[in-house]
């Protein structure tokens, strides 16, 4: 719903949209709402390539250490971005610190800055800074009031001098308060006045839209820039970003501005991304959990890719199907059992990944009774069916739908994963999904504690 009746342009008037233009080679992959695409730092933002998964640190940036190495824990986790705040001057001195470190320990993901309110003075004033960031984040509600425009051209600026893209982000907090006023007190004078809810996401779409209309008329590429309208509430999110898809064609960075704490974060971020990604609205995305006291920061990249693996989207980690339980699995043997799989399939992954290529899609099967086990261990690419209550003490194992062994005793877990590491080896490996070469057959060998093949040494 927009404003009506000769008041100020609505969003679908504001945005300037470049008509896509197909590059050969790269269709837009199947689903998504076509965009151009946005190089940030080598890592590609657009409907042509996969959903990026982003975060966000909580150090203190003047932390050159503790930074650093929270940009590290993020990235090994899987952020393929990883945002930081760049608030004052200490932090601007200490950012090119933090990127050398960062560099220095191996980790490639670009870094962005988080600017609010002074941005555009630190990003002057700190030129170093300003180049080693991979993107500059803009709020266009918080660059200032009486010289906004020229503050937020001169952002735009130094990222078109440095060369980076920029995400325009717009917040439900922190709206441009002369636009807001303006909207509400057109809406005021209507015979029929919107709910003030969909003026202030009227004022959402138009502070972005705008905002990204100013950005190139500044001269800034079409390509540079990526949206966000982040809203804390999930039907508000829904609503804003249905509302903004058609009116735009650039790349649109997804989450709940303030998801919370804990179970209530962590189900509020999926409901909500969930159904704008099954609709193809997405093409970066961030869970902004609020972490427990010393908790992990990364449990929100975590949230971020499982997201997108239940959706179909992407491939991280091999997945674990598990019963719930019910009254045929008292003993909760099968329960440790999934637990246990699921923590060696975890710490596997980063010696598999480079060494395995498609493992991060196997299937696993932990099932409880004989009920469905037997079946989802079928449908599973590996899978065990273990007994229930009052059932023969007998586990048969099915491996590509069909039946492999069947296990029994004490040791039945640890003979499991002795399959399953063969399965990886099998399937993945020398030929099957990935032919190893020489070195990997080596590598594969000294990562599973096993010799290697004879004639081959052991990588140094």
């Amino acid at each position: 719903m927009t404003l009506r009746q000769d008041g100020p342009p609505s969003a679908a008037g504001t945005g300037r949209h470049t008509p896509h233009v197909p590059v050969e080679g790269e269709p837009d992959l199947p689903g998504r709402r076509r965009t151009v695409t946005v190089d940030v730092g080598g890592v590609l933002v657009g409907s042509r390539h996969p959903v990026v998964v982003q975060s966000m640190t909580n150090t203190d940036t003047a932390d050159a250490d503790g930074t650093a190495l929270q940009v590290a824990a993020l990235a090994h986790a899987g952020s393929e971005l990883v945002r930081v705040t760049v608030n004052n001057d200490a932090a601007a001195a200490a950012l090119p610190e933090v990127v050398r470190k960062v560099r220095d320990l191996g980790i490639g993901a670009p870094i962005v800055g988080d600017f609010h309110y002074n941005g555009h003075k630190l990003l002057v004033d700190f030129p170093e800074m300003a180049r080693g960031l991979d993107k500059y984040r803009i709020n266009p509600g918080n660059v200032g009031t009486k010289r906004h425009d020229e503050h937020f051209a001169t952002i735009v600026r130094v990222a078109m001098d440095q060369g980076k893209p920029v995400r325009i982000g717009v917040n439900w907090g922190s709206l441009d308060q002369a636009l807001l006023t303006e909207l509400m007190d057109h809406n005021a004078r209507l015979p029929e006045p919107l709910d003030s809810r969909d003026v202030m996401i009227e004022a959402m779409l138009q502070s972005a839209l705008r905002s990204a209309t100013l950005a190139e008329e500044t001269g800034l590429g079409h390509d540079r820039i990526i949206i966000s309208a982040k809203v804390s509430g999930v039907q508000d999110l829904v609503d804003v970003y249905r509302r903004l898809a058609p009116l735009c064609d650039y790349p649109l960075h997804l989450g709940l501005t303030e998801a919370g704490l804990g179970m209530k974060g962590i189900v509020a971020s999926t409901a909500g991304l969930a159904i704008l990604l099954n609709e193809g609205i997405g093409d970066t995305i961030r869970v902004s959990l609020t972490p427990a006291p010393g908790g992990d920061r990364t449990e929100e990249v975590q949230v971020a890719q499982q997201v997108l693996q239940s959706l179909g989207l992407r491939s991280f980690l091999p997945q674990v199907s598990a019963c719930p339980g019910c009254g045929r699995t008292t003993s909760t043997f099968f329960q440790e059992m999934a637990e246990r799989i699921g923590d060696h399939l975890r710490r596997r992954m980063p010696e598999w990944k480079p060494l395995y290529p498609g493992v991060e899609e196997m299937r696993v099967a932990v099932m409880g009774c004989v009920v469905n086990g037997p079946g989802e261990s079928k449908h599973a690419d590996i899978g065990i069916s273990l007994p229930g209550t009052f059932e023969e003490p007998v586990a048969p194992v099915f491996v590509d739908g069909a039946l492999r062994t069947t296990l029994r005793g004490e040791r039945l877990v640890e003979e499991f994963i002795e399959i399953l590491e063969d399965y990886v080896d099998r399937r993945y490996g020398s030929g099957g999904v990935g032919a190893a070469t020489p070195f990997e057959a080596t590598s594969r060998a000294v990562a599973r504690g096993r010799k290697p093949p004879q004639g081959l040494t052991v990588p140094t």
